[in-house]
């Protein structure tokens, strides 16, 4: 579990600093995430968070709204789901998942983790930020994305697959295989 653990303190610490940067009239740009605004972003991330403690009977607790503080909002969510996967009982709560029996430390590693990887693209994309990933976090979202099966097509995950340009590097052929155009 401390692979898990450190992966997710990794990449909730890249969206931490996303979402730190993000310029104080950007909050309403509109995000490659059809509906959702780069807030919309952010409250998705942090909602999420709060859905996966639900599976096991935990919740976020008394959090600053996205609304007000939207990286107080992140820095609170990130440090509940950090502190239940330092915890080993919190970490190996069992539960019935979308896939089958899977312990919380498992789906946050499945979705959390696949999460903060594309929207804190969606996020520096929205915000006129670096929007470069870690090529050794692409491969592992790439991995991630294809072990969803058909499941990665419903609806409010992620659109259509798109056809990159030739040549396209592994990030921006990532992007279109989740539906997101970054060319």
């Amino acid at each position: 579990m401390s692979d898990i653990r450190a992966r997710y303190a990794r990449l909730s610490e890249d969206f931490a600093a996303t979402v730190a940067a993000v310029p104080a009239d950007r909050w309403s740009a509109d995000s490659p995430c059809p509906g959702w605004d780069a807030r919309g972003v952010v409250r998705h991330v942090v909602d999420t968070q709060g859905m996966f403690l639900g599976l096991v009977g935990r919740e976020l607790g008394e959090i600053p709204s996205v609304d007000a503080d939207p990286a107080a909002a992140w820095e609170a969510a990130r440090a509940v789901v950090l502190a239940d996967l330092s915890d080993p009982d919190r970490a190996a709560a069992a539960f019935g998942g979308f896939f089958g029996p899977t312990t919380f430390a498992e789906a946050v590693d499945r979705f959390l983790s696949f999460d903060l990887v594309v929207h804190r693209w969606d996020l520096a994309r929205a915000t006129g930020q670096d929007e470069r990933l870690d090529p050794g976090d692409v491969r592992w979202a790439r991995e991630a994305a294809a072990g969803f099966g058909p499941h990665l097509r419903r609806e409010g995950v992620c659109g259509p697959e798109l056809t990159p340009p030739g040549g396209a590097d592994e990030q921006t052929r990532l992007l279109a295989f989740l539906g997101r155009r970054a060319w």
